[in-house]
């Protein structure tokens, strides 16, 4: 152990200068420590990190000029020449690299403000017609709230067919939609093509959403829907029959292959309730310690709405031209569709909307107004019901048109009223004056026995004023007619 040196009292402080001398302080230095050469850090990164080889490596090359220090020194120059996110990289890549890195937070301001969306995959296979297969997630975060406002659930690989439904659920705010929804401000997506596909771009720019597209495999920048695809696999799936994430024994097989699995529709329920306990009994940090209901309660920015009949337009893919209907409906891509309403529409155009992966049926719309006509299924798949539909509406329109010309030839006919007398034939026809003011109201005009309710009447006329002259029966004509007349006399 080192002594400390005592002061000598004849001998002035460190702290004070002595008169004519300069003291300079200097940090002290330690002794010069091993820095990687350029060709060991090669060796290193050839190595893919491993850092023990590469100095097995170096001590057994003869022609090595410079001193290869101990295994420890070696291993410290690694640790400094590199940092632990690039070392991590140089092991695992490019997603072990990013486990080191440092992202911020977003500002998210109100509620619609943006949402976040993303597909995720069940970690729990389910029954799904007798297959065992893992489903899918799509849902809508948004931001400020923490609230999932849609969310779509498909056996099968996502598509846009399950980002417009997940959409058309997190839009929509009454039953049986949550309560939490409305038009939001911007929406950001990562670079998945269902995600960018014309058909979802196109509903996004008619309802005025901004389409934000993130640059791929960057999940720092939609964290918060991240956060929930990670939440549900911890707290939801990891408790179900089937988990494929579970220990397993050597050789990865399943401690219980027996397990009895889910079916689809008991899957589908218990997604369902674990949204709605996220939503209304989960208080989070990042929320102050409320729940996403409360926040999105607190937050009294004012919502956008949009009808269900808008977006039944908005959120369906459009081929192209119009379409017309013809005697065995709308042909499109080989197939005829069809249905009861078009019966008396052949010959007109029509506009044909589609759902992704659902072309058994179609959505018509006039072309000019965009008015909902009805739907239209394949015609080689109609059901029984249908079927018998499309034959009644074929029977109600014919009894229409046989209706309304024998009305028409009832009403070509004029029946007068018989009678004993000789006096002007009476229409038997013909209406009241109740019944004829009843009718002018219906068209809009006003009765002849009512004045308008803007009738100012004319004042009463003056006793001095000057009424013209009247012709009196026994007063002679004119003898000379093509003589002008005096235009200060009255003319009769």
């Amino acid at each position: 152990m080192r002594r400390l040196r005592r002061h000598h009292p004849h001998r002035p402080p460190l702290d004070q200068e002595r008169p004519g001398q300069q003291r300079h302080l200097h940090p002290p230095h330690g002794r010069p420590s091993y820095q990687l050469t350029q060709h060991a850090a090669e060796v290193i990164a050839r190595l893919r990190g491993n850092v023990t080889a590469a100095h097995r490596e170096l001590k057994a090359d003869s022609t090595l000029t410079e001193k290869l220090p101990s295994l420890a020194t070696f291993h410290r120059a690694a640790e400094h020449h590199w940092s632990k996110g690039r070392r991590a990289g140089l092991k695992g890549g490019e997603a072990a690299r990013r486990r080191h890195d440092v992202h911020g937070k977003r500002d998210h301001h109100h509620r619609n403000y943006a949402w976040e969306t993303d597909h995720v995959e069940a970690s729990v296979p389910v029954i799904i017609d007798g297959h065992i297969r893992k489903p899918w997630i799509t849902w809508f975060i948004d931001c400020a709230t923490r609230c999932i406002c849609g969310v779509a659930i498909t056996p099968q690989t996502p598509s846009k067919e399950s980002i417009l439904v997940a959409l058309y659920d997190a839009i929509l705010t009454e039953d049986p939609h949550s309560p939490y929804g409305g038009i939001p401000d911007r929406i950001r997506v990562d670079g998945g093509r269902d995600f960018l596909s014309r058909t979802v771009g196109h509903a996004l720019g008619s309802l005025g959403t901004e389409h934000i597209e993130l640059p791929p495999r960057r999940p720092d920048l939609k964290a918060i829907v991240e956060a929930a695809n990670g939440a549900i696999k911890k707290t939801l799936f990891a408790d179900q029959p089937g988990y494929t994430e579970a220990p397993t024994k050597p050789g990865g097989k399943p401690i219980d292959p027996q397990q009895p699995l889910l079916h689809f529709e008991a899957f589908v329920a218990l997604v369902l309730d674990w949204v709605h306990k996220h939503n209304t009994l989960h208080p989070m940090d990042s929320l102050d310690g409320r729940t996403p209901h409360q926040a999105w309660q607190d937050d009294l920015t004012p919502l956008f709405h949009a009808s269900a009949a808008e977006l039944h337009s908005y959120t369906l893919e459009r081929p192209g031209k119009p379409l017309t209907i013809n005697n065995s409906g709308v042909r499109w891509r080989k197939r005829d569709y069809i249905s009861d309403w078009m019966h008396g529409h052949a010959g007109e155009k029509v506009h044909l909307r589609y759902l992704h992966h659902h072309e058994h049926r179609v959505e018509l719309y006039e072309p000019g107004t965009l008015r909902h006509l009805g739907p239209a299924f394949l015609a080689d798949q109609l059901t029984p019901t249908q079927r018998k539909a499309l034959d009644r509406a074929r029977r109600r329109e014919a009894d229409r048109l046989r209706a309304e010309l024998k009305k028409a030839e009832k009403n070509r006919k004029a029946r007068y009223e018989a009678v004993t007398q000789a006096r002007p034939p009476q229409r038997l026809d013909a209406l009241t004056q109740d019944e004829a003011a009843e009718q002018l109201c219906e068209l809009g005009a006003t009765a002849v026995s009512e004045p308008p309710p803007n009738f100012i009447p004319l004042p009463a006329p003056a006793d001095d004023l000057i009424m013209p002259l009247d012709r009196q029966p026994d007063q002679p004509h004119d003898e000379h007619p093509d003589e002008p007349h005096d235009e200060t006399e009255p003319r009769p």
